[in-house]
């Protein structure tokens, strides 16, 4: 049996990301966003509307970051996510963390954030069921601390999800199966 709820947006786990700009005074702006996803290895979507002072910045300077919210720094990232930067000018400066420019795009980088990837703006798709803000990956970094033999262990990421469901934070480490691998049993 089912049961039929009161929502759409119905697909978990939807990633936290923080995506960080400058400001036209130099000041770092960072937003909370649910709606975002690769597209290809190299492409990022996210759907974010104009009204965004996030959307327009990346407009003005054609670069963003990308940064992975992790279980450390939640109510930092919700803070972003409640505060518009059109009403606070330097959000960055209202919490506990700390950016470095980024060494091949115009953006900073949340330097307390596990894993960042460095953007260049592509485009802005608007039409109905446009994804919104369209960029390149050019580079990824990831803190030390989040490496085990060369490789990015995401159990030490702790990155966090967003629930549309329960309006929660919940995060996401656990491996259950082998990529490309256990489902081979089943040729």
């Amino acid at each position: 049996m089912r049961k039929k709820i009161n929502t759409t947006e119905a697909i978990f786990p939807m990633p936290v990301l923080l995506i960080a700009t400058y400001n036209e005074d130099g000041s770092v702006n960072v937003m909370n966003a649910a709606w975002g996803m690769m597209i290809d290895r190299n492409i990022i979507a996210l759907n974010l509307t104009e009204s965004h002072k996030t959307v327009k910045n990346i407009k003005e300077t054609k670069a963003f970051t990308v940064s992975i919210a992790d279980a450390d720094h939640v109510r930092v990232a919700d803070y972003f996510g409640v505060v518009s930067g059109n009403n606070v000018t330097d959000k960055l400066a209202k919490t506990n963390l700390t950016s470095s420019k980024s060494e091949i795009v115009n953006a900073p980088i949340i330097n307390e954030l596990p894993v960042c990837m460095e953007c260049e703006f592509i485009e802005y798709q608007s039409n109905t069921y446009g994804a919104g803000v369209i960029g390149k990956v050019l580079q990824t970094t990831v803190r030390d601390d989040v490496m085990n033999n060369g490789t990015v262990d995401v159990e030490k990421i702790k990155a966090i999800a967003f629930a549309p469901y329960t309006k929660g934070y919940y995060e996401v480490a656990k491996r259950v199966g082998n990529a490309f691998k256990d489902g081979l049993e089943k040729k």
